[in-house]
């Protein structure tokens, strides 16, 4: 048996930040980033809250990736205060880091339900839907994916107005980020009927507007379907799965501080080619992996060329190079000029061994060998 569920309430659509005068709590804990806590986009969560009657504390040292120690402090914030609900503000570092706090903070003091309402300021990560955290050991240079129904948010609220102003850079990792977690669920072993829906419409709406949003940062009909896609995509991974592309960026990420998105977008054409492995058939030689005909579904979608399964694929990847070049995303670490080759080919062995560990990696629909990750991670360095 399967089941799909939606843990949570969305609100979407022009002034979707009015739901915070209705959210049925009174004591609220805003976490959030420092560059948010001093901005303007500050005042579009509190202003609600203050002319609901509403109290509200705020804990803004939220930084990137989610680091341990930060969430200790907001533990500490969130004891101290014990709100009724949390608002978490941001992109997926805030909200990863306030499903960690709230989390641990009530293992500590289990003083009751306490709601958690999600407004996401970028459209990527579709964190404000999913029962995934991902919490980063600085010390260690490892990332570790929390799992479980009680990180799920009670709400989430989807307003366009907080993303007009992301940067042309961060549209694009976000952009290619949500478009990365659809096609991996789609192409899940855990894929089902509903799931594969979300997806579907997910990379419809990727192949469409996301090169809108990059291009016209103030296209807000752009900006506002991306920020749905990005919600759709996080509910199909969230019931299907991801796979190696993310088992693999976590572990840049976590070495490297490549930004998330970025690293989904930078292996993703590399995975794709390893998942179709289409210069082999099954072991019958009568048909392609399972994932090619899959593949080749998101390359009609995508309005790509078609002809047969094999062109399809082939589309797919160099759809996928396309938006990397258009939207200035390096195809290559090597690329990026940040890291030197004795220190990213003196890791690969060790982000190999823990790519391989990462929760993501069982529900890819080829099963990796060491080998074969570290295969991608060197074409990665030099394409």
């Amino acid at each position: 048996m399967k089941t799909f569920e939606m843990r949570t309430a969305i609100h979407f659509g022009e002034n979707a930040l009015g739901r915070l005068k209705e959210i049925p709590y009174k004591r609220i804990l805003i976490i959030t980033d420092p560059f948010i806590a001093k901005s303007s986009m500050i005042d579009l969560i509190t202003e609600p809250l203050q002319s609901a009657g509403k109290e509200y504390d705020l804990f803004s040292d939220v930084v990137p990736d989610a680091p341990v120690d930060k969430i200790a402090e907001g533990v500490k914030k969130f004891l101290a205060y014990q709100p009724d609900a949390v608002v978490a503000v941001g992109g997926g570092s805030a909200i990863d880091s306030s499903k960690a706090i709230r989390e641990f903070a009530l293992k500590i003091n289990p003083y009751g339900k306490v709601g958690l309402i999600a407004v996401p300021t970028t459209s990527g990560t579709g964190s404000e839907v999913t029962s995934f955290a991902v919490v980063n050991d600085t010390a260690a240079k490892v990332k570790y994916p929390l799992i479980s129904d009680s990180l799920t948010a009670d709400e989430a609220i989807l307003d366009a107005e907080l993303v007009r102003s992301v940067p042309p850079s961060v549209t694009a990792d976000t952009g290619m980020d949500t478009f990365t977690h659809a096609l991996e669920s789609y192409v899940s072993i855990n894929h089902n009927e509903f799931s594969a829906a979300l997806a579907e419409k997910a990379i419809e709406i990727c192949g469409v507007f996301l090169l809108r949003a990059y291009l016209d940062g103030n296209d807000m009909h752009a900006r506002r379907k991306m920020h749905v896609a990005s919600c759709l995509a996080g509910l199909s991974f969230n019931t299907a799965g991801l796979g190696i592309t993310h088992s693999m960026a976590h572990q840049l990420g976590a070495v490297f501080h490549v930004p998330h998105g970025r690293a989904n977008a930078m292996l993703l054409p590399y995975v794709v080619e390893f998942n179709a492995d289409i210069n082999k058939k099954s072991r019958s030689q009568k048909e392609y992996l399972p994932a090619v005909k899959r593949y080749s579904n998101i390359a009609h979608i995508l309005g790509l060329s078609s002809y047969n399964k094999v062109m399809s694929v082939n589309s797919l990847v160099n759809w996928i190079q396309f938006m990397l070049k258009e939207m200035d995303i390096p195809m290559t670490i090597s690329e990026m000029g940040t890291i030197t080759p004795d220190k990213y080919f003196g890791a690969i062995d060790r982000m190999a061994e823990a790519a391989l560990r990462d929760s993501c990696t069982p529900a890819n629909p080829r099963v990796p060998t060491k080998e074969d990750i570290i295969n991608i991670y060197t074409r990665l360095w030099q394409g």
